[in-house]
């Protein structure tokens, strides 16, 4: 299993990035880059952590140092994927990448996960993912075609899984770009999602990943309405409803949008930030239940009060398809003659 060290090591860490050269990047050429601790426990948990656009498996091992510090901690090994594209953004729209065993990036870091179980050991029964926005996105991708090899999932600014499918979209080329859902206005019931979830893995029954969503309420790149809709798609995919809210949970400011018992869906309305959420490792592995077991570590709620950006209320009417409510929402709050302000969830209504 040759590697090469590509990054030096910063913080005090115990080991450095290595590029993987042996890997076999099928079926596209995205390449693997790991991070093994020298305090690597037997069986290690495994955690793939995908960049966003313009950025690489390299960059994005250095704007989250917090997994490879813990990594030394509690023994887990990273993998950071780095897309084949030139632009750096993941393969989230063709048919292939949807698909399970359908080709395109998503069954390429499915099989850098598979490396990792034979020549390091992973434990097949703890392997996460997290990412932020493009990585975001294939965060939901492989959360609906590989929900057998996933167990939890962690996302900061991200679409529905499918939302950017774009018909005719080939893998291994430029990545297309799916403006309806980008700006929020591919808008479905939770059947609907669940369902088109469901399809990218046909007669699949087993377990589902357990999800922990951030998303800003100011994003302007995946607009906000997409983390609306996003709890509508794993909710119903996992057979949870919305419970209650948290305030000022974990961090002043911020949200927390809890569904069932919170061990399955939860969601963190992140307000007045844009694209992305700021990635927080910490809350990131008490929902992987590193470290301990599988169960879930409750996200810590602060007791500080906020301090927020006051916004005045715009005047005006909301454009159809536009945002006309929710916690936090300080635009117009009608909507233009002809429609109507329809409640979506707690953080969004639309007209």
């Amino acid at each position: 299993m040759a590697a090469t060290a590509v990054l030096p090591r910063v913080h005090a860490l115990s080991s450095s990035l290595q590029q993987v050269t042996d890997f076999n990047s099928t079926p596209t050429n995205a390449k693997m880059y790991v991070y093994i601790p020298t305090s690597k426990v037997a069986s290690p948990p495994i955690i793939v952590a995908i960049h966003h656009c313009d950025g690489t498996g390299p960059s994005y091992f250095g704007e989250t140092q917090g997994y490879a510090q813990n990594a030394d901690k509690y023994g887990y090994i990273v993998i950071y994927p780095s897309s084949p594209s030139s632009g750096g953004c993941w393969d989230v729209s063709s048919t292939a990448s949807l698909t399970h065993d359908g080709g395109g990036d998503s069954q390429t870091i499915v099989n850098m996960v598979k490396y990792a179980e034979t020549h390091y050991g992973g434990d097949i029964n703890r392997v996460y993912m997290t990412g932020s926005s493009s990585g975001a996105m294939m965060t939901n991708v492989l959360a609906g075609a590989y929900p057998d090899i996933f167990k939890a999932g962690t996302l900061y600014g991200g679409v529905p899984d499918g939302c950017f499918y774009v018909a005719g979209a080939t893998p291994g080329t430029t990545p297309a770009w799916n403006g309806e859902c980008s700006s929020g206005n591919l808008i479905k019931t939770a059947q609907q999602w669940g369902d088109q979830a469901r399809s990218y893995y046909p007669g699949y029954s087993g377990s589902r990943p357990r999800m922990l969503i951030f998303h800003g309420t100011i994003d302007t790149t995946l607009y906000y309405a997409n983390f609306g809709e996003e709890l509508k798609q794993w909710s119903n995919v996992l057979g949870v409803s919305f419970n209650h809210n948290e305030t000022n949970t974990p961090i002043p400011g911020y949200t927390k949008i809890v569904y069932g018992d919170g061990t399955e869906l939860v969601g963190i309305s992140c307000y007045n930030v844009g694209h992305t959420p700021p990635v927080r490792v910490d809350d990131d592995l008490a929902w992987f239940g590193i470290p301990g077991s599988s169960t879930t570590t409750p996200i810590t709620t602060s007791t500080t009060a906020p301090t927020t950006t006051t916004s005045s209320i715009v005047s005006g009417q909301a454009t159809l398809w536009g945002q006309c409510g929710g916690i936090g929402w300080a635009g117009a709050m009608t909507c233009v003659s002809g429609s109507c302000c329809t409640y979506s969830n707690p953080y969004y209504s639309q007209c």
